[in-house]
């Protein structure tokens, strides 16, 4: 005869509540009581039925992710990240993948969503994005990557930081035409800081920013940006890159032209991708499976009320993720650069 829920209640001295509570983790449960019931249940060998489980909070068991793309390098290795810890938390996942922002009609609609998943996760969609204000109104639990909302877990770089640090790199090797693959013209959020890292660095070096390539954060968008650059009077003699990817791009083009990556012009990116150190790419690497990890932690905690936001701190939720200069063999000294100008 298998053991019941209200067996184990009846053996630890409390309700069935109590029990469906502590042994699914959930908030106003003391921990004594907590661990009691815990014990007890493994000495009697009750498992908890997933479908029951569910059935009795009301909850779907279900969180959902939200993302641009699932087939390029960042998001795939955020879903990783993600997906980690919702297998060890014993919850299913499900994907929206909305594509680009600047051409997609925006987020699912809002019953798609309600009734079936406990809270959603949004990576690097911008905040002024179709409906996404909508989607937290209808009181789902949320946690972003890569862009901020107020009272929402946000697991972020600093973007301009991290664009300051590629920049002033090359700046620091003695270069002065120091050229910029940017996303698209509309700029995101992220965008626009990595756009203000780079020019901070010039002007505070006493240079003139150049006009931004587009490269659409792709590698053939990079390999184009990177070829119209080549096309100018002067080019430049060192490139940052918005990510990686576009970095791959320019050095495709750069090799096509018979032009020597980090011998004629140097290259420095953001990512951390995992092909950079195959292409001896100098980057700045951001921790990106972790900061998916971080994103479901968070929104787990959220989800059980594990955490305690301050509704009136607009920072609160904000978890910021260090990043790392690498340098390879992408960026030499000027003294060392041939000059194509």
């Amino acid at each position: 005869m298998s053991i019941t829920i209200r067996d184990v209640a009846q053996a630890a001295g409390v309700s069935t509540a109590t029990v469906s509570r502590a042994l699914r983790g959930l908030p106003h449960v003391d921990p004594e009581t907590r661990e009691r019931v815990r014990r007890v249940a493994a000495e009697m060998d009750y498992v908890v039925s997933p479908s029951a489980s569910r059935l009795a909070s009301g909850r779907t068991g279900t969180v959902a992710v939200i993302t641009p793309f699932i087939d390029r390098w960042f998001f795939s290795t955020v879903l990783s990240g993600i997906s980690d810890v919702l297998q060890e938390s014993d919850v299913d996942l499900l994907v929206y993948e909305v594509g680009d922002p600047a051409t997609s009609p925006g987020l699912p609609a809002e019953r798609r969503l309600r009734g079936r998943v406990d809270g959603v996760i949004v990576v690097t969609l911008p905040t002024d994005a179709p409906r996404i204000a909508d989607l937290l109104e209808i009181g789902l639990p949320a946690s972003f990557i890569g862009v901020r909302w107020p009272g929402v877990p946000s697991v972020c770089i600093d973007d301009a930081a991290a664009a300051r640090m590629a920049t002033q790199h090359l700046i620091n090797l003695g270069h002065e035409r120091v050229g910029i693959l940017s996303g698209r013209p509309q700029a995101s959020t992220s965008q626009a800081a990595r756009a203000r890292g780079y020019t901070e660095a010039m002007k505070g070096a006493g240079l003139e920013p150049e006009e931004a390539a587009y490269g659409y954060f792709t590698v053939a968008g990079g390999e184009s940006a990177m070829t119209s650059l080549l096309s100018q009077p002067r080019p430049p003699t060192a490139v940052f890159a918005m990510s990686d990817d576009m970095a791959f791009g320019a050095i495709r083009a750069l090799q096509r032209h018979g032009i020597r990556p980090g011998v004629d012009i140097a290259i420095a990116s953001i990512d951390g991708h995992d092909l950079s150190e195959l292409l001896d790419l100098t980057t700045v690497g951001q921790p990106v499976e972790q900061m998916g990890r971080m994103a479901a932690h968070a929104l787990l905690d959220r989800m059980l009320g594990r955490d305690n936001p301050d509704a009136g701190d607009p920072d609160a939720g904000e978890i910021a993720v260090p990043t790392t200069l690498v340098v390879r063999g992408s960026t030499v000294p000027v003294e060392r650069t041939t000059s194509l100008g």
